[in-house]
C-alpha cells in the first residue's frame, strides 16, 4: 500500500522578491543548504548564506507586513549569515540573526537593524527562542520575569539571553523610532547609530565534551552549567558510556 502524504495549505508567499533567492530560475532552489528559514504564524523569514540576503515575507493577511529585503551590513571579518530565528514578545515581533563570526543582529519586521553585538568567537550554529508554559510562569514570583529566552549555540559554547532584556531593548528602539519621526536630521546621518549598549547574557563552555551540533536550555540556571543539563546537548562525541558515567556521578 502506497504511503499517503497529507498537506495543509497555510498561505501563498509568491512574490517577486523570491527571485533573488533563485525561485523560478533553477530547480531545487528550496533544497539549497545555504538557504535558512524561520517560520512564525505571522511571517516567514528566509536567508541565504552566500548571498548575505535576508527576506521577510507576510503569512497572516491581518498582520501589517509587506515583503522586505535586507542585506545585513556584514564585513568580511564578521562572516556570513549562519542562523535565524523569530523572537516573539507579546504583540511584538523581532528577528534574530547569527553570523559565522559570532555576531548577533536583531531586526524589526520592516527590516530595520535594531541591535548588533558580538557574543562569542566562532560560528553561531543555532538560534532558539523558547516560551515558558503558563504553569511554569505561575511559580515565578518575580512579576518582571520574562516568558521568553533565546539560546545561542556555538560549536564549543552555549549562550542564554533573557527575553525581558531583548524586549526592553526593542521597546526603547520603538520609542526612539517614534521620536525620530519629528527629527529634522536625514536618516543617513544616523544609519549606523544604535545607542542601546550590549545585552547581558550567560555563557557556558562545553568544549570538553566535543563539538556541539545542537543544544537547548530548559529554564533559568545560574553558572556553572550542571552536568544534567549537558545531557541535553547533542554533541558529536557524547557516547552512551559518557552518559552513564555522568548519571553515575549524580546518583
Amino acid at each position: 500500500m502506497a504511503r499517503r502524504s497529507h498537506f495543509t495549505d497555510i498561505c501563498s508567499v509568491a512574490c517577486g522578491e523570491l527571485d533573488l533567492l533563485g525561485a523560478g530560475k533553477r530547480e531545487g532552489w528550496l533544497s539549497d543548504p545555504s538557504l535558512l528559514a524561520a517560520l512564525h504564524p505571522h511571517a516567514l523569514a528566509l536567508a541565504h548564506r552566500s548571498l548575505s540576503l535576508l527576506l521577510i515575507l507576510p503569512i497572516d493577511p491581518s498582520f501589517s507586513l509587506r515583503p522586505t529585503t535586507v542585506r545585513p551590513p556584514l564585513s568580511v571579518e564578521e562572516g556570513h549569515i549562519s542562523a535565524i530565528e523569530w523572537l516573539p514578545h507579546a504583540d511584538l515581533l523581532a528577528l534574530a540573526l547569527g553570523t559565522s563570526a559570532g555576531s548577533l543582529l536583531l531586526y524589526s519586521t520592516s527590516g530595520d537593524l535594531i541591535h548588533k553585538q558580538v557574543v562569542h568567537p566562532g560560528r553561531i550554529l543555532r538560534l532558539k527562542s523558547r516560551e515558558k508554559s503558563a504553569e511554569i510562569l505561575q511559580d515565578v514570583t518575580d512579576a518582571a520575569a520574562s516568558s521568553e529566552e533565546l539560546c545561542v549555540v556555538f560549536p564549543g559554547a552555549v549562550a542564554r539571553f533573557d527575553g525581558s532584556d531583548i524586549q526592553s531593548l526593542f521597546l526603547r528602539w520603538l520609542e526612539d523610532k517614534g521620536s525620530r519621526m519629528w527629527d529634522s536630521r536625514l536618516p543617513s546621518e544616523e544609519a549606523d547609530d544604535i545607542p542601546y549598549g550590549t545585552i547581558s547574557f550567560q555563557l557556558w563552555s562545553i568544549n570538553k565534551y566535543g563539538n556541539c551540533v545542537d543544544a537547548s536550555i530548559v529554564g533559568i540556571m545560574p553558572p556553572p552549567l550542571l552536568e544534567l543539563q549537558l545531557l541535553l546537548l547533542l554533541s558529536s562525541r557524547v557516547s552512551v558510556t559518557t552518559v552513564r558515567f555522568l548519571l553515575g556521578k549524580m546518583l
